[in-house]
């Protein structure tokens, strides 16, 4: 087949200002996408906090443990990000590389989702376990049950974003996302009171709306990629049971400590939402409330992570040390300036934020409200260093340096944030707020030493060589 040079490929900047221009280029759709889909999540806290306390604390629950599996089984395809990079980085031979590695990241989805619906059928076992309310782990685990099934088409259109958005194409996966809006309120309108002839399944219908609009979701990038002229080019579904061991185990080998550096951030938040069910009903509510808050302010430098991946990614299969530097800095700088952004606004005005999600002037909320409020003061504070980790973490992977910095994450998120949260939640007065400043000193923690770690990143041999450029 006829190679073509990728345009991310040709005439890299080689000024600040064209690499800044280039990252937010990037950065803006997949930021835009990241955005959307976590709208989509909200529409489910919004129609569930409707139906009261208990069924958000046990929708809370359920998705702790599905949200956690999920972006650890992302995290383990996102593999395929750096080294769809460096291949098109490299162009030699680029169609038949990327489409070997989508099609074991696909292979890796499938089987990573098997294995975490296993885990999700055991959701039940695994909150009693940890001294939840029984009656809330009843609800969760039905819950579960239902919203397991959504695992492989999320993580399998999740390597298809990866594709599309390393061909230049980022914009397609934000009308994907905003067709997964559209569908996700539909059916838990429908699904969860009742409406247009459905019958009103409670919880268990905002389960089955996220399971439809992750299926939705996998079949409009399966149908985009085939009658796209430039992507179809790729052929990424012909010959899909061709085994490509080596490039399966390499992914492997990359993709775990990324999964696992996910699990060790996300466990981190889990285990906060499994500590505050421990201290009351209300401050898990709240705690989920300022946390979907959190959650929507970190998909932009996520974003920007994503973009950075790519960026360095593609220099790096270039050996171009130049463009390393210049795609790191730029992502840094618009990763971190937008969290001062964020953190001002929730400062600021947190009852306006809320205000997305719940009345704040209900008396039925006066709990819930009180709670989310100081809760939103401590994410205020934390919102640069989350900012930070994540796009240091973004600009190490596209070096495919994951090892060290899943030890950094593990470390930092549970030996110093968790053990924190764990001292200041049970041990002192500050309860709830405890258990979140735990949280803002596990990013601190490792936000500073990943920085670190990629000034020195010439200095630890982790550039490419420079030999036979």
């Amino acid at each position: 087949m006829l190679e073509q040079a990728h345009p991310l490929t040709a005439d890299q900047p080689q000024t600040f200002r064209a690499e800044f221009r280039a990252t937010l280029a990037l950065a803006l759709p997949l930021a835009a996408a990241n955005l959307l889909q976590m709208m989509v999540h909200a529409i489910d806290v919004i129609f569930v906090a409707r139906l009261g306390d208990a069924p958000l604390a046990a929708s809370s629950l359920g998705v702790s443990i599905f949200g956690l599996l999920l972006w650890t089984g992302t995290g383990l395809v996102g593999a395929a990000a750096p080294l769809v990079a460096a291949e098109l980085g490299r162009r030699k031979h680029a169609v038949r590389e990327v489409r070997r590695t989508v099609r074991m990241a696909l292979w890796l989805s499938a089987i990573v989702s098997v294995l975490f619906m296993g885990v999700c059928a055991a959701g039940g076992p695994i909150m009693r376990a940890t001294g939840q309310d029984p009656e809330i782990t009843a609800h969760a685990a039905s819950f579960l049950l239902i919203l397991m099934w959504g695992m492989l088409p999320m993580i399998a259109a999740s390597v298809l974003r990866i594709f599309v958005s390393a061909l230049g194409r980022p914009t397609i996966a934000t009308a994907i996302t905003f067709l997964a809006l559209f569908v996700n309120a539909l059916g838990n309108w429908s699904l969860v009171f009742g409406h247009l002839g459905m019958p009103a399944l409670g919880l268990q219908g905002s389960a089955l709306s996220s399971v439809i609009t992750s299926t939705v979701m996998l079949i409009a990038y399966i149908i985009v990629i085939q009658t796209d002229r430039r992507l179809r080019r790729y052929h990424l579904f012909g010959n899909w049971w061709r085994s490509e061991w080596p490039r399966f185990w390499e992914m492997l080998r990359i993709g775990t400590p990324i999964g696992l550096i996910i699990l060790a951030e996300a466990g981190l938040f889990t285990g906060a939402a499994f500590l505050m069910g421990r201290i009351g009903e209300a401050q898990l509510a709240g705690h989920t409330l300022a946390l979907q808050i959190a959650a929507l302010a970190f998909q932009i430098p996520f974003g920007v992570a994503q973009a950075a991946t790519i960026r360095v990614g593609l220099s790096y299969g270039a050996r171009d040390h130049r463009g390393i530097t210049l795609a790191g800095q730029a992502s840094l700088i618009l990763g971190i300036g937008f969290m001062v952004v964020t953190a001002a606004v929730i400062w600021l005005a947190p009852r306006l934020v809320l205000s997305i999600y719940v009345d704040v002037d209900a008396a039925r909320n006066a709990a819930l409200v009180h709670f989310a409020l100081q809760f939103l003061i401590v994410a205020a504070a934390f919102q640069l260093f989350d900012g930070a980790q994540t796009v240091a973490a973004g600009v190490l992977r596209g070096l495919q340096d994951t090892r060290v910095p899943m030890i950094i994450a593990v470390c930092g998120y549970w030996i110093a944030g968790y053990g924190t949260a764990i001292y200041l939640g049970f041990w002192t007065p500050l309860a709830g707020v405890g258990v979140w400043i735990g949280l803002a000193v596990g990013l601190i923690v490792v936000s500073a030493v990943l920085l670190m770690r990629w000034g020195m990143r010439a200095r630890l041999g982790l550039l490419p060589s420079l030999v036979d450029r």
